[in-house]
């Protein structure tokens, strides 16, 4: 199909050779076009299904195994459009499975793509609200040890200033029995008092050091509430909460120690390279899914079969004069027609009793009617009957109108002159 073509039919005044030189121009455009956007597809979809399969095999097998499933989709979905299931169900199935399998694999492989572009926030969010949850959780361990600790301490005290009162009354159990039930200040009361007075420095000392503790906590829990992954100084802070929290563990170990306390265990962090890594690939992801990444993933396959399917479904181009000559000499020779459900012609092609009885030969239609299949200017009912497409009914108009142009002209002639056939049959008889 050209200009030249389309100039020479609007000079001779085809109107529906120039609709469907129109319409077959532009689905040849159209499917011209469908080429490079399924390569474009199958490469999209291959890089994605490429990134996830490296994670699990090596890197050269894994694009061989890619070109190999995008391969078998779009070949799959270009053998489906062209073969009828009820011809071969075996060859139709085993396409079909092929198809479902390549289908399966790129979507389950671009999904880990997918699923790190659009949970990687998420991802980060939940690392650094488990550092928050874990570095919370052992600084209450501390505030509890901590209350363990002092409470220990007030009841040592306690317990040295009622030592200090017995012994002043005479009525501690460990007093000399000379300075039993004696009220005064002896040398044993003297002895209790001087446990007391250093107890009492040793819990106001714990207190201070409680106190300067609390500071350093303060510290780290500011630097990890004003801690934000997007700030350029990140990695410095993370190292600094870091920093702190193992500032405050050494402190509170040594104290805890020294009153013999079992200290909780400090958490450890995950480095700033792991917080901020990317996600390795793993079928773990299909527990917490994400509808949004499968649906990307799916999309791009679902477009590379339906556009590949149409690729083949539909016409390739439009019909040369001479496969227009034949296709109309052809599609005469049926007698059956009806307008079906869908409002389109509808013929059949099966030969017909006295056909079969004459034993005639349907090899040039039934040529045709497979042409136009291929060519997508039929569309098969069942094996009986076909159906025309409407970029066939121009070329019929183009060429019924023809014939009756034709048959006018040749009995405007014969009225007009009416002696023609009679010198014709003269010369003719001699």
């Amino acid at each position: 199909m050209d200009i030249n073509r389309i100039r020479k039919e609007h000079n001779s005044g085809g109107i529906g050779g120039i609709i469907n030189s129109i319409q077959t121009l532009f689905v040849a455009g159209l499917r011209v076009w469908t080429i490079p956007i399924v390569l474009m597809l199958s490469m999209a979809t291959g890089f994605t299904t490429f990134f996830g399969l490296s994670h699990f095999i090596v890197s050269w097998i894994a694009l061989i195994i890619t070109i190999a499933i995008q391969s078998i989709i779009v070949i799959s979905s270009l053998e489906i459009a062209g073969m009828h299931w009820k011809a071969n169900r075996l060859r139709f199935f085993s396409v079909l499975a092929s198809l479902l399998v390549a289908v399966s694999a790129s979507i389950t492989f671009s999904y880990f793509k997918f699923y790190e572009i659009s949970q990687k926030e998420n991802i980060q969010i939940d690392r650094l609200n488990k550092i928050r949850t874990d570095v919370n959780a052992y600084l209450k361990s501390v505030a509890d040890t901590k209350t363990k600790i002092l409470k220990q301490q007030q009841a040592e005290l306690d317990k040295a200033s009622e030592s200090v009162t017995q012994a002043y009354y005479g009525t501690h159990p460990d007093a000399p029995a000379a300075q039993k039930n004696m009220v005064g200040q002896g040398p044993f009361f003297r002895y209790q008092r001087e446990v007391f007075e250093t107890k009492k420095k040793e819990s106001a000392q714990v207190v201070q050091e409680f106190e300067k503790l609390n500071q350093d906590i303060r510290v780290l829990q500011n630097g990890l509430n004003e801690w934000n992954m997007s700030s350029p100084d990140a990695e410095a802070r993370y190292r600094k909460i870091v920093s702190s929290l193992q500032e405050v563990s050494i402190k509170f170990n040594q104290m805890a120690t020294s009153s013999g306390v079992i200290t909780p265990d400090m958490p450890i962090l995950m480095t700033y390279t792991e917080i901020v890594q990317g996600i390795t690939p793993s079928f773990a992801m299909w527990k917490d899914f994400s509808l949004f990444a499968f649906l990307c993933a799916s999309m791009a396959d679902f477009f590379t079969v339906f556009l590949s399917y149409r690729l083949e479904f539909t016409a390739p181009g439009p019909l040369s004069e001479r496969e227009q000559e034949l296709v109309f000499e052809c599609l005469r020779q049926f007698t059956e027609f009806r307008i079906n459900e869908n409002d389109e012609l509808e013929m059949v092609i099966e030969k017909s009793e006295i056909e079969k009885a004459r034993r005639y030969s349907d090899w040039p239609r039934m040529f045709a009617v497979g042409f136009l299949l291929s060519r997508g200017f039929l569309r098969k009912i069942d094996s009986k009957s076909v159906e025309f497409a409407p970029n066939l009914y121009p070329l019929i108009a183009e060429r019924m109108s023809a014939q009756i142009r034709a048959l006018k002209a040749q009995q405007a002639i014969s009225a007009s002159s009416p002696a023609v056939p009679a010198a014709l049959e003269v010369a003719d008889d001699e």
